[in-house]
Formats: structure tokens, sequence, C-alpha cells
């Protein structure tokens, strides 16, 4: 017995569930750390895009305060040039722009100044040409900073869309993984309506089959099988839909496919006993004669009585065919025991038909009698097989006793009396063959 310790420590079994969550777990370890690296590296572009950025808005912030302060120095260095400008136009004419006459009073005092003035405005001119060269400089810094701004605004526009559709296809991966049918309406698949239907459907050997049962109120089932098949004929059916009538129909078919093969065999068992008893093969088919007539006599009776050829009845027609063959056994057995005796065929035949109508009539009407009472229907519940077969029997055995007293005596004689002169113009025809080798091979010859 375990302590409750190592009952703790027991291994419980890994179910499917587990295995599948365990599964689960690890997918979404390497799933959260994927993203965090994807988060990282989005954080460091984003950190390298903003300095880019700043670094190239202060360039052009510089750039933009060099325009200006140029544009100021240009603006100063030409407020200086016009002052200069001016205070040239002031000289007098003769002496400025047109060479001084030397030593001309009037022109000697602006001599010096004129030359100063000169250099100075060649001086100034010159820085003004510098700092509109610097100024142009500036200016295409400036642009070239909008451009760098433009072209990093748009790479990082195109990275992030990039970075999107990668991360929107990742999504999508990850949804599929973990997708799940959405359920559809059943009017979107099939035509939805109030129909006929069995309750439950069953299959026959893999096929769908329907099964309608019925009770009969009539005894004859064979006329009530007969009127189904009638109305099952009458029927328009569709394609591939097929009807059988089963049940207890079914049942007696099959009964009396077995019940005529059975009467067939036993007919022939039959042949062969008689054949082994009588050392002949032709007064077994006179017994056997009786057969057919004792199936007339009970077919009538069942058609007088109003009684259905049912299993019942094929059960009785087995049963004459060895009780009406016993009787006419007795007979012939008598009568060929009286012509071993030295007695003739008419007289083996009517010795024989003497002592024996008593008691085939006695067997004969004793189980007719007996029959009766299952023949009315007095045996209560068994009614419907008892009743066939008493009438079938009792039918068989009257036209068989009256057959046996009569027609096979006959057939017997005619056959018995047959084979008599068969043989009899075989021994005459021997004795001719016998008497013509015996007789002198040549006739004497006459005396001279």
């Amino acid at each position: 017995m375990k302590s409750l310790a190592e009952l703790r420590e027991i291994k419980l079994p890994v179910t499917q569930a587990m295995n599948g969550n365990a599964k689960s777990d690890a997918a979404d370890k390497v799933t959260a750390r994927s993203d965090k690296l994807q988060a990282d590296a989005k954080k460091s572009a984003t950190t390298a895009y903003n300095d880019q950025v700043k670094a190239l808005k202060k360039g052009k912030a510089s750039a933009q305060k060099a325009v200006k302060t140029l544009n100021s120095q240009i603006s100063k260095a030409k407020r200086q040039l016009a002052g200069y400008q001016k205070q040239l136009q002031a000289i007098p004419a003769k002496c400025y722009p047109v060479p001084v006459t030397p030593g001309d009073p009037d022109c000697a005092p602006v001599a010096t100044g004129i030359f100063k003035l000169s250099q100075q405005i060649s001086a100034v001119a010159s820085q003004i040409g510098a700092l509109s060269g610097a100024l142009a400089q500036t200016k295409a810094g400036v642009t070239a900073a909008d451009k760098q701004l433009t072209g990093v605004r748009e790479g990082r526009t195109a990275s992030l869309e990039a970075q999107a559709k990668q991360q929107s296809i990742a999504d999508a991966g990850k949804a599929a993984g973990k997708a799940t049918a959405d359920p559809i309406k059943l009017k979107d698949v099939a035509d939805v309506k109030v129909v006929a239907a069995p309750a439950s459907v069953t299959r026959v050997d893999g096929t769908r089959a329907a099964t309608l049962t019925a009770s009969s109120e009539s005894s004859n089932l064979g006329a009530t099988t007969a009127q189904i098949n009638a109305g099952i004929a009458a029927l328009n059916l569709p394609d591939g839909v097929t009807v059988r009538v089963g049940g207890v129909s079914q049942q007696q078919s099959d009964s009396f496919s077995q019940l005529g093969l059975a009467m067939v065999v036993a007919i022939f068992v039959v042949y062969l006993i008689m054949v082994a008893t009588f050392g002949s093969l032709l007064q077994p088919l006179i017994l056997l004669v009786s057969i057919p007539f004792a199936a007339t006599g009970a077919l009538a009776l069942s058609l007088i009585t109003d009684t259905p050829l049912g299993v019942p009845s094929m059960i009785g027609l087995l049963m004459l065919i060895g009780i009406v063959v016993t009787n006419a056994i007795v007979l012939i057995d008598l009568i060929n025991q009286k012509r071993k005796a030295g007695a003739s065929v008419e007289d083996s035949i009517r010795q024989g038909a003497r002592l024996r109508v008593r008691p085939i009539v006695m067997t004969a009407l004793a189980t007719v009698f007996a029959l009766i009472p299952m023949g009315l229907g007095l045996t209560g519940g068994g009614g419907f097989i008892s009743k066939p077969l008493a009438v079938i029997v009792i039918g068989g055995l009257i036209s068989s006793t009256l057959l046996t007293l009569i027609l096979v005596p006959v057939l017997y004689d005619i056959l018995e009396t047959w084979q008599e002169k068969r043989a009899t113009r075989k021994a005459q025809r021997n004795a001719a063959r016998k008497a013509a080798a015996t007789a002198p091979a040549t006739e004497p010859a006459p005396e001279a």
C-alpha cells in the first residue's frame, strides 16, 4: 500500500488534450519571442529614422539661418555700395570719370577720395559676389536637405508598409493555424421543406429499404399474395425502385420449394426400396401410379371444402407418398405370392384382391375417421395447421384406396400378361431356332 507522499508522486498518463496544450503553449512562446524581436527591430528602425530626420532638420535649419545671414549681409553690402555710388555721383563730371587734368585746382581735393571710393566700391562688389555664391550654395544645401527628408520619409513609409504587409501575412498564418469552419445556414446547401418521410431508414444488403407490414384477415395466403402481386404490377414505380414480397409469403414460397424437393427425393427412395423388394423395375412403377391419383383426390377435397393450399397441405402430400404406396405394396405382394404358388395372373389378382380388400379398406377408413375431427377444426388453436393437413390426407386416402383396389390390379394384369406373352414368344423363337439347329443338314439322295 502506498503512502500519501508516494500517491502524490504518481505520474498520470499523458492525454491527447495535454499533448495539444503543450504544443499550443510552445507555439505561443515562439510566437511571443518572434513578436518581441519584431517589435525591437521596429523600435530601432524608428529611432534611427527619428535621429536621421532630426539631423536633417537641424542641418536644414542651420542652412536656412545661414541663408538669412547671407541675405542680410548682401543687403548691407548693397546699401553700402549704393552710398558709395551716391558719393561718386556728387563728384563733378569733369573730375570723374574723365581723367583729371594735372594741377587742376578744382579736382585736386577729390582725387584722393575718388581713388579710395573706387577701391571701396570694388571691395563691396567682390563681397556681394562672394555672398551671392555662398547664398546660392546655402540654398542648394537647403534644397538637398528637403530632398533628403522627402526620400527618408518615403523610405520610412515604404518600410512601414512592407512591415505591415509582413505582419498581416504572419497574422493570417497564425489565424490559419487556429482557423475553424464558420457555421453556414442549412438553406445555403439544401432545400428545406416539409415532406413525407419514414420515421427511420433501414438497409437490406447495403440497399436502402422500406418495409410495409400488414395482417390479412383471409386464411387463403396464396390468394392474398396473388392480389398483392397484381397490385404491385399495376404500380408505376420510378427508376431504381423494386418491390419484393416477403414475410409469410416468402416463407411459404421457400417452404414449397423445399417440400417439393423433399417429395421428389421421397418418391425416388420409395422406388428404390420397392425395386429391391420386388426385384423388378416395372412393378414399382405400377405402385407409383397411385401417388398422382392420391394427389388428385387431395386437391379435389381441398377445392370442395374451400381449404387453401399451404405448407400444411404440402406436408400432407409428403405423408401420402408413403401411406398410399403401403396399401399397394400389401396387395401386389400377396398377388406375387399367389403367382409363385402356381396360380395364373387372373386367379392371383382375384384371390389377392379378395383377401386384401378388407384390411386395405379398414386401414383407410380408420385413418380417415381418425382425421375427421382434425379436418373439422375441432382441435382448437391449431386448426390453421391441422385442418389443411387432415383434408389433404383424407382426400388422398379416399382416392388412392379406390384406385389401389381398381387401377393397380388392372395395370398389374396388363403388365404381367404382356410379360407372359413376351416370354412365350421368346420361348417359341428359341424352340424354333433349336429345332432348326437339330434338323439334318442335307436330305437323302433319291434312288436311281
